[in-house]
């Protein structure tokens, strides 16, 4: 049975939040992209092991994050940059623009679930242009439910993205990262067989075979396990 990490109590990676059997930190890879990426994380989201957020700004670098409280919102200035055209992504915006070059651009990422992101997209909706992605098939995200279809994690948000932008290396390099946090997530919970179902169809299989295999490796048993 699936088990939540905060709740139970398990000991956890400071990095990566999740468990020290499935930490992945050591498969890390920095990412580098013309984009600007900002994260604004609402402060709900910023202990939860599950954010995808927070695994943008481990592995990017360039990456910002913004901390998003209703009573004390950052201010425009703090979050937008100059001489970069700003997109918010959101599902009511506007369909995505075309011809725009990456490194003319500033994509702000609301991160939080879809009550919070919409009460966030309320009040920074104006600082520049709300932007709706795609479709772009199921989601892989399986640390959390998905009400409707055509929903995406944050990440997932950022792959799409940078796929439509011609940023293929970049989304290469970030799809492996997420479909490892999400397999390392899931295994954090003791959803085994989750896990293993997902992993068939996963490309970090082959990307990061020997991770995979240290992480397997059985230890000794301790009261926590």
């Amino acid at each position: 049975m699936a088990r939540s990490v905060v709740l139970a109590g398990t000991p956890r990676c400071e990095r990566c939040q999740f468990s020290p059997r499935w930490c992945i930190c050591a498969g890390e890879q920095a990412i580098a992209c013309p984009l600007q990426v900002d994260v604004l994380m609402h402060h709900r989201e910023a202990n939860r092991p599950t954010s995808t957020g927070r695994l943008i700004n481990r592995v990017m670098p360039a990456s910002r994050r913004h901390v998003f409280r209703r009573e004390t919102p950052p201010v425009r200035a703090s979050v937008v940059q100059p001489g970069r055209e700003l997109w918010i992504l959101h599902p009511r915006g506007e369909p995505l623009p075309a011809g725009m070059a990456p490194e003319d651009l500033q994509v702000l990422l609301l991160d939080g679930s879809w009550r919070e992101a919409a009460r966030m997209a309320q009040d920074i909706g104006s600082w520049g242009r709300l932007v709706r992605l795609p479709e772009s098939g199921p989601g892989r995200y399986q640390l959390r439910t998905h009400v409707h279809d055509g929903r995406y994690s944050t990440v997932e948000s950022l792959l799409i993205l940078l796929a439509a932008l011609g940023q293929t290396q970049a989304e290469m390099q970030l799809r492996l990262q997420f479909e490892l946090h999400v397999y390392a997530g899931l295994r954090t919970r003791g959803a085994k067989v989750k896990a293993e179902e997902f992993l068939v169809t996963s490309p970090i299989r082959e990307a990061f075979s020997d991770l995979l295999a240290q992480m397997h490796e059985r230890r000794p048993r301790t009261a926590r396990d």
